[in-house]
């Protein structure tokens, strides 16, 4: 219900439902964007990982550009670690553009005990003190929500109400923010409405519930694309 009362409202206002870069500037030359988020960020960088087919993507489609990539992923990261290392791996490489990809451990790590994981009103105030930092750096921002933890049919999934919570939540911070929103947990729900018909728990987009795979890599590479490259 959740969701396609997200797609009436989107309907309504005319807005993309999950990236589009009509509403961003094109890229130019020797833009720098670092991809800053958890482990899922971390593997991407790996040869066939989101980030390196963006890198890969935009290499051929702009290659009078010189666009440089940068991973800046690290396992168990939650928002308040984004928070801690933003000064030495994201605002000191200087960066004219930062793709944000987090929350998943925000969530996934409070489901034992909560004091592991990060409560929705930290979630909201850090995302925003990242974001405002990053633009007062001078660079533009896209914020991901998160996206599965299982594959199952979305609102079947032991966190699902509790990542829609905290997808709500990125979707509010991209708006109150004036940053770009690319909407990765709807373009799996998307996905795996249409392809995963068994029901399987994993194995359609990640290797693990939350992990991706090689098809996974490339449903995130092409709707981060479809946000940020015109």
């Amino acid at each position: 219900m959740r969701t396609h009362q997200l797609l009436v409202a989107l309907a309504v206002l005319g807005a993309p439902a999950l990236g589009s870069a009509a509403d961003a500037p094109a890229l130019k030359k020797d833009d720098k964007i670092v991809f800053l988020g958890d482990s899922i960020t971390q593997g991407g960088v790996g040869p066939k990982g989101y980030v390196t087919v963006i890198k890969n993507t935009l290499a051929e489609k702009h290659k009078d550009l010189g666009i440089q990539i940068i991973g800046a992923g690290i396992s168990g990261n939650k928002v308040p670690d984004l928070q801690k290392r933003l000064e030495k791996d994201v605002l000191a490489k200087k960066p004219t553009l930062v793709v944000i990809y987090i929350g998943i451990n925000d969530v996934w790590h409070g489901e034992s005990d909560p004091a592991r994981g990060t409560s929705k009103e930290k979630f909201e105030t850090g995302l925003k003190e990242v974001i405002g930092k990053i633009k007062d750096a001078g660079a533009r921002v896209v914020l991901c929500t998160p996206t599965v933890i299982g594959e199952k049919k979305i609102g079947t999934n032991k966190l699902d109400a509790k990542l829609d919570e905290y997808a709500d939540i990125s979707r509010k911070v991209a708006k109150d923010t004036g940053s770009q929103l690319c909407d990765l947990r709807k373009a799996f729900a998307d996905h795996l409405a249409k392809n995963n018909e068994k029901d399987a728990d994993k194995g359609v987009l990640t290797t693990d519930r939350v992990h991706l795979n090689e098809a996974g890599n490339k449903l995130v590479a092409d709707t981060i694309l479809a946000t940020i490259a015109k």
